[in-house]
């Protein structure tokens, strides 16, 4: 069995690829949509990659007969002719993206994002399109509230989905998390809510109110926006939990 080793391994990441890509919506957590067709090719590979590997290792040893080498020692390290033992360990991130995928980032990589934001250029932006309320994402939401000098946010009744984040003070959020090629490089995008009770931490929610003008345009005062809240419904986390940066 020790011989087919990289075989397993190569099957096993294959299999945990097209775990998340092929067979349900579980990438969406790591990565953009966009990326899906390049995950779906590389499980591929790899599960046709371990099929060859692993009748190389059979053909070789019926040559070989019964009289192989067995494992041997080197001075910083064992290994058999499969390789280190050592490389067995990458069976678990395999195993645990297969049967344990971890969640998409929430309210504890939100709140490592300090609110500090410089004043990235003050202008008009585009009108926004009819009708009330209007579904906005937190990030579209934030950038108009804090740079928008047209004010295309004044009397508009809009509704943001997010997840719940709390300050030590009570002070909440709808929060989404913004990426632009995977989890690793996301940043937050978040809304302050008033004029209702906050629901409990990561809870995924549509709010719907008014923006409430607060500080300076471009001002670390104007960030985060502060949304006026007229409802709260509790939902269910969108396929996709991020929101493209």
């Amino acid at each position: 069995m020790r011989h087919y080793g990289p075989a397993v391994l190569l099957a096993l990441v294959g299999a945990a690829i097209l775990r998340v890509s092929l067979f349900s919506d579980l990438y969406l957590r790591y990565v953009q949509a966009g990326l899906r067709p390049y995950l779906v090719v590389s499980g591929v590979v790899l599960v046709l990659l371990a099929g060859v590997v692993g009748v190389l290792v059979r053909s070789a040893g019926e040559q070989e007969g019964p009289h192989r080498e067995g494992p041997h020692s080197h001075a910083d390290h064992a290994h058999g002719p499969a390789g280190p033992r050592v490389a067995w360990f990458l069976t678990l991130p395999a195993l645990a993206l297969m049967l344990f995928p971890p969640p998409a980032l929430g309210s504890y990589s939100a709140e490592r994002e300090t609110a500090q934001r410089a004043a990235r250029g003050i202008g008009t932006f585009p009108a926004l399109p009819a009708g009330n309320p209007l579904d906005l994402t937190l990030g579209e939401f934030g950038s108009r509230a804090v740079y928008d000098s047209g004010g295309s946010l004044k009397g508009r009744t809009v509704r943001l989905t997010g997840f719940v984040t709390r300050d030590a003070d009570g002070t909440w959020y709808v929060t989404r998390l913004l990426v632009s090629c995977c989890a690793a490089d996301a940043t937050a995008a978040k809304a302050e809510v008033r004029g209702a009770d906050a629901p409990p931490v990561d809870t995924w929610v549509t709010v719907t109110g008014t923006w409430h003008p607060e500080g300076e345009l471009g001002s670390a005062a104007a960030w985060p926006p502060v949304l006026d809240a007229t409802s709260v419904r509790q939902v269910r986390q969108p396929d996709n939990p991020y929101e493209k940066r």
